[in-house]
């Protein structure tokens, strides 16, 4: 691997790789979102726009698993559809469906884009969490879990080296930033291995340490497959656990940081990620739109129900996110924000410098992937308003100050999101990040 010291004169990075990543995230909606008038129907146009912001990175969920198997090149095409009748008013899940792409056609055109277009390319994958909830029939979603849990990991690394080799058999080998075994490997069905051996763990620290041998052995086989790409795998920090139970041979430290704060205080009270608090209570129906529909009657289908097993999102959080009225959401938030606004800012300040000490430790390029308040509905603007950038940016400069690798302006700056239209402040923040 040919090497440059680039970060502060810490980090270790592939010397075509650019100084700094500026990371725009794209995640499953550049294949979920392809229909006619679909921010992807172009991607081109996607990237012609991403290089005026001023960024040279997409973060993707590289569905490895639903173009290869552990066994070869999986043939024939990919059918979508959506969650219909929920998910119109949310991120990420209010793509039209119904259309059907040639998956390795479309990954060799969206890395064309990528290398015409200077831009670089994080392999990720979504597939124990999101992206099978999108499939038009579960085929794929049942073969994905009769995988037994221990297994899992090394069956999602054999896809992603095919995959990369399939890349660089096109010459596309040098477009790919690092590839990632998987996203927020503590939250969704990798976490299986541990109640799989029959173990309670009570928070999520305890599931890293426990899964911290499979991931080793799966970034392993990896990093021997294509010892020229960096490995990884995804972590975020919500939690407080040792970055010394993550896999320790990483060769790039992601993680992702979602603050929440004044927005925990919004879940806690709706109960919108509990399973205890009376829900609709009082406070979720001061916030609901006069047309919403009662709680009982919003569901899948039966024979759609499969959409939502392992999916992290629940049925609350789907029912608040669609039928919330923005204004009162955002007004919630503002109200209330003073009260979170110092401790916020202490959960980056503690979060960077344990990540600062680790990097140091481990001679670690750090790259934050996904930020910064938390997940909102769709419409909502609080994260693309004055307090959500002002957090944003405090975050992005205290990661230069720390000399991170790379960076996400926003999770919600992307093509499939309203804040991809403030053109101005991209420009602005991502000309910081690459003039740091």
């Amino acid at each position: 691997m040919s090497t440059s010291n680039t970060t502060n004169g810490l980090l270790t990075i592939p010397s075509h790789l650019p100084h700094k990543l500026t990371i725009s995230l794209w995640d499953f909606s550049w294949y979920t979102m392809t229909a006619e008038g679909e921010p992807y129907a172009d991607l081109g146009a996607r990237f012609q726009e991403l290089v005026e912001r001023g960024y040279n990175t997409i973060r993707i969920c590289a569905m490895p698993m639903f173009l290869f198997t552990e066994h070869g090149k999986r043939e024939g095409t990919l059918t979508f559809s959506n969650l219909a009748p929920i998910g119109r008013g949310t991120r990420w899940y209010n793509c039209k469906g119904g259309e059907t792409l040639d998956g390795h056609a479309h990954m060799l055109e969206l890395f064309r884009q990528a290398k015409e277009h200077g831009c670089y390319i994080i392999l990720s994958s979504w597939e124990y969490q999101q992206s099978a909830t999108f499939l038009a029939d579960s085929t794929i979603a049942d073969e994905l879990k009769a995988i037994a849990p221990k297994q899992r990991f090394m069956a999602l690394a054999k896809a992603m080296t095919q995959l990369i080799d399939f890349l660089k058999e096109h010459g596309y080998g040098e477009q790919i930033a690092y590839a990632e075994l998987h996203n927020e490997v503590e939250y969704g069905s990798l976490a299986d291995v541990a109640t799989d051996e029959g173990v309670a763990f009570a928070d999520s620290a305890s599931i890293i340490e426990h899964m911290k041998p499979y991931i080793e052995e799966a970034v392993a086989y990896m990093q021997h497959k294509h010892d020229d790409i960096l490995m990884t795998a995804c972590y975020t920090t919500d939690g407080n656990y040792s970055k010394y139970d993550t896999a320790q041979n990483l060769q790039v430290g992601h993680y992702h940081l979602y603050l929440n704060g004044v927005l925990q205080e919004l879940m806690d009270v709706t109960g919108i990620r509990s399973d205890t608090t009376p829900f609709p209570n009082e406070t979720v129906n001061a916030l609901l739109r006069e047309d919403a529909p009662s709680f009982e009657e919003y569901r899948l289908p039966p024979d759609k129900e499969w959409k939502l097993q392992g999916n992290p999102v629940g049925l609350r959080l789907f029912y608040l996110h669609d039928w919330t009225d923005p204004d009162k959401w955002d007004y919630f938030l503002y109200e209330r924000y003073a009260n979170h606004r110092i401790s916020m800012l202490q959960k980056t300040n503690m979060r960077y410098e344990e990540l600062y000490r680790y990097s140091k430790a481990k001679s670690l390029p750090i790259v934050i992937g996904e930020g910064y308040v938390g997940y909102t509905p769709l419409h909502t603007g609080f994260e693309e308003g004055p307090v959500g950038k002002y957090i944003a940016e405090y975050a992005i400069q205290l990661g230069l100050q720390y000399g991170f690798w790379g960076m996400v302006l926003c999770s919600n700056c992307a093509p499939h999101h309203p804040f991809w239209h403030d053109v101005t402040w991209q420009q602005r923040m991502n000309k910081k990040i690459l003039s740091s």
